[in-house]
């Protein structure tokens, strides 16, 4: 018989919480075979407070209360669920944590089972904290055996309910090719239940790692945090880009943090590195990249920006521009689905095909291989760049005829941007090319994983003028946007002399031409190398990029599919606080992951770039991603804050969802999205409840799956059951709203009276983040007493709302709906009384009805209530 069980809180995860929590609710979902429905099961919940104590049983019981269920992308099972619940009073004072696990019978005849086949119950099946209240302003009650040498000092930290050092090392100068060096014991986190890490996985790119216990990342990262015993979040950051420092963690054979520090300058200098706790992972993050910030020397701004702000302070010429639709329009790139070989053809035969298709793309992204290189029969890695303008065999009117046939034939559009290394490309400048002969340049040696090689590259002299005269070149040629690659190469040169003079020069000189020409419409990929991040990326005194936030979308490894969005969405815990767009890559459609990725890059924030091969588009998919404009542009639907991980300390390998959350609008009356992907290889079945949706706080709550279109009933984080049973087979995803419900009174039917109902916005149904499609909302009552509401969308589609007690409303005489002053067709506005849920076919009411927004990119619709 086939048997599951599934406990929130989990097996095999610690769970905290709070100190003045007095019990805790255990509720558990048994999905069986089909044969044993009518079984009368028993289930027990065996507990102790840890050695010492007897193991207690609690008797579960079953209740018919089932939470909402979410079962995607039409899974077929062959087995019923049950739902039992109880609950247990938490210890307090010295006793350890409340152990459980779960033992079962299917009928009062059989024998007992425990959930995980042993003997007898194992003391971490699931573990229960009473988070600690207090925090030491003495590091030494979380580190044991630091280094004498460190200087170690409490410093004031800007996040509440955080304690904050600052630790610095003294680290030789370099001396002439070689750096300085130096590995010193930050110590031995004190009790550890699980760690995280971003380590980097190679020189581009960050990645994540987590443990229990002891601390054992496989190579050098950039930060690590420790969860305590007692529930407190243990961070460390070293500090890279300050007085060209390189500033690493590592653990040691025995789970001490080791900072490993690298010294390019010329002078003896201090290796940063911000320590912070705190009673959450986000505050005590916080913490310590706040202080990341002082040090380096910029102004504390908030994580996640999500309008481009003005520079504090500009120069040299630059005048900045308000370039919000840059990344809210829909991107296609040329990379996966055009490959390599690219020529002007192929880049004219894809837009057709989207064109012919329907699919109004706002940028596009003319990828690798577009330049002039040399060494036309080698690897590209040792192709260097030759001249400004594209290859004639690719190209025969050159880069400038190209886009000209571009923007002449596809008014939609509106953004056209190339692709180029940060050096010129992979193997830099061509030695014999024009660009050589135009600017100073040097050989440099350089490790590239585990080649050597010596490329020339364009000096630091006269690297301002190289980027002034292509991005000129560009301009001129209609190029209003770039994607800057291979960042990273600076940091893999061999010599600390040429790092130190050359990262300074082409970071300073890129960012100074790309405000100046394209008004900082840019990407930055393969640049997640410390000091470009913290040096270049954290700073608030100038306009935010789009950085590519992990290693490529790759169609042919079907594995790498699921660690694409985990490690994206872990990386975001960092990403998220520097000045940049953290941007997921580009996808494809019609791929077997394509809706997979779809998913992810909707909750992410970011941008949206699809790179089909011609032909092969999953329209449906994109028009879940996108909504058309009253003037015909195609927006997606970013929500407002960088999409991450709520799970930090969650392995990989464990048999758990990713959950990635956001949230669209304002504090308390916005809407919190929840994105959850099966990373497993099987399918999988878990609890969510609603503390796991950011943003949701007093007050009651529906939920609503993107997926299904179920909906909850109203709910509050004072309900003892969890909400959603989410059952996702491997692939699978959804992704949840958890939108605020507003109490009104409104009038009776008979008009005499008033009563009370709750309604609730949820944007454009039928979209992955639907939310995000709301400008503005509002309700307010007019003098002759009907309930307005009014919403400005972004886009076109069906707007919904949920009514409470929908069924006692009539639509022809209780609902009116205007869209620029005029009555909306009747037909257009449906009713589901089963779900409370009121759709209006704002799509539809706007092409019958012959409408036109004039100049405004904007839908307004009034709706009127009794």
């Amino acid at each position: 018989m086939f048997c599951n069980i599934i406990c929130h809180p989990p097996l095999g995860r610690p769970t905290f919480v709070a100190p003045e929590q007095e019990k805790v609710s255990f509720n558990v979902v048994v999905e069986a075979s089909e044969s044993a429905r009518h079984e009368k099961w028993e289930l027990a919940l065996w507990h102790s407070t840890g050695p010492g104590n007897d193991w207690q049983a609690l008797t579960l019981e079953e209740t018919t209360e089932a939470p909402l269920l979410a079962e995607s992308h039409g899974q077929e099972n062959s087995f019923h669920r049950k739902y039992f619940n109880g609950q247990i009073e938490v210890p307090s004072g010295p006793a350890g944590p409340l152990q459980f696990t779960i033992k079962f019978k299917t009928s009062p005849e059989c024998n007992w089972k425990w959930v995980n086949d042993q003997a007898s119950p194992a003391p971490g099946d699931g573990a229960v904290h009473r988070q600690g209240t207090r925090l030491s302003a003495d590091i030494s009650a979380y580190f044991q055996g630091s280094d004498h040498s460190l200087s170690i000092s409490s410093v004031a930290s800007e996040a509440p309910e955080t304690s904050l050092w600052a630790v610095s090392a003294k680290v030789d100068a370099a001396k002439g090719h070689q750096p300085g060096r130096r590995v010193v014991k930050l110590g031995l986190p004190r009790d550890v239940v699980r760690w995280f890490a971003l380590i980097q996985d190679w020189s581009p790119w960050l990645a994540p790692r987590q443990g229990k216990a002891k601390y054992s990342a496989d190579k050098d990262g950039i930060l690590c945090s420790f969860l305590r015993k007692d529930g407190l979040h243990l961070v460390v950051l070293g500090i890279s880009g300050v007085d060209h420092h390189l500033v690493l963690l590592r653990p040691d054979e025995d789970g001490n943090v080791l900072i490993s520090a690298r010294n390019d300058g010329a002078e003896n200098g201090t290796a940063r590195v911000a320590v912070a706790v705190g009673r959450s992972f986000d505050k005590a993050m916080a913490a310590a990249m706040y202080h990341a910030r002082r040090v380096v020397g910029v102004p504390v701004v908030s994580a996640g920006p999500t309008t481009p702000a003005e520079p504090l302070a500009v120069d040299n010429g630059v005048k900045p521009e308000w370039f919000q639709e840059w990344f809210d329009g829909l991107t296609y790139c040329t990379w996966n689905g055009l490959g390599q070989n690219l020529t002007e053809d192929k880049i004219l035969n894809v837009l057709e095909g989207l064109d012919k298709d329907n699919i109004k793309v706002t940028n596009l992204i003319i990828d690798d291989n577009w330049q002039t290189l040399d060494k036309p029969d080698q690897s590209q890695f040792l192709r260097g760049w030759s001249d400004f303008d594209a290859n004639k065999e690719g190209f025969p009117g050159g880069l400038k005829g190209c886009v000209s046939q571009i923007r002449q034939k596809y008014k939609n559009i509106l953004h056209v941007a190339v692709w180029h290394a940060l050096l010129g490309y992979w193997g830099a400048v061509a030695p014999e090319g024009q660009i050589a002969r135009r600017y100073k340049t040097c050989d440099v040696p350089m490790t590239r994983r585990d080649d050597h090689v010596t490329l020339r590259v364009v000096d630091a002299e006269d690297v301002h003028k190289l980027y002034n005269d292509f991005y000129s070149f560009l301009s001129n040629a209609g190029i209003d946007s770039v994607k800057t690659d291979v960042q990273y190469a600076i940091n893999d040169m061999d010599n600390a002399d040429d790092r130190s003079r050359l990262l300074k020069a082409y970071q300073d000189a890129w960012y100074i031409n790309i405000l100046r020409y394209f008004s900082a419409r840019a990407i930055s990929c393969m640049s997640q190398t410390p000091e470009i991040m913290f040096r270049s990326q954290l700073s608030g005194n100038r306009p935010y990029v789009i950085l590519r936030n992990t290693d490529d979308f790759f169609p042919e490894v079907p594995e790498s599919h699921p660690w694409h969005l985990f490690c994206n969405a872990h990386n975001a815990l960092f990403t998220q606080y520097l000045n940049v767009l953290p941007d997921w890559d580009m996808f494809q459609t019609a791929h077997p992951w394509g809706a997979y990725h779809a998913a992810g890059r909707c909750v992410s924030g970011g941008p949206v770039y699809i790179t089909d091969v011609p032909g092969k588009h999953d329209t449906k998919l994109i028009r879940q991603m996108t909504a058309q404009t009253p003037r015909g542009s195609t927006v997606i639907l970013r929500p407002h804050l960088a999409g991450k991980t709520i799970e930090p300390y969650s392995l990989y390998q464990e048999e758990h969802l990713l959950r990635v959350s956001n949230y669209v609008g304002m504090q308390g009356t916005g809407t919190g999205i929840l994105g959850v992907f099966n990373v497993t290889q099987h399918p999988l079945t878990e609890l969510l409840s609603l503390g796991d949706f950011p943003g949701t706080e007093k007050g009651l709550y529906i939920v609503r799956s993107h997926c299904t279109g179920v909906v909850s009933k109203p709910l509050s984080r004072d309900d003892k059951t969890p909400l959603v049973t989410v059952s996702l087979p491997r692939g699978g995803w959804d992704i949840f709203s958890a939108c605020p419900l507003q109490p009104v009174k409104v009038r009776t039917k008979d008009r005499k009276g008033v009563k009370t109902t709750a309604i609730t916005n949820f944007g454009l149904l039928g979209k992955m983040t639907g939310s995000a499609a709301i400008i503005r909302s509002d309700m307010n009552f007019e003098e002759n007493g009907r309930l307005r509401v009014w919403t400005s969308l972004k886009g076109l589609g069906t707007l919904g709302f949920y009514v409470s007690g929908l069924s006692g409303f009539s639509i022809r005489d209780d609902f009116m709906v205007l869209i620029l002053g005029r009555a909306i067709p009747a037909h257009t506005v449906k009713a589901d009384v089963t779900t409370n849920v009121l759709e209006i076919d704002v799509e539809k009411a706007w092409t019958e009805m012959g409408l036109s927004s004039g100049w405004s990119n904007e839908v307004g619709v009034e709706m009127f209530i009794r």
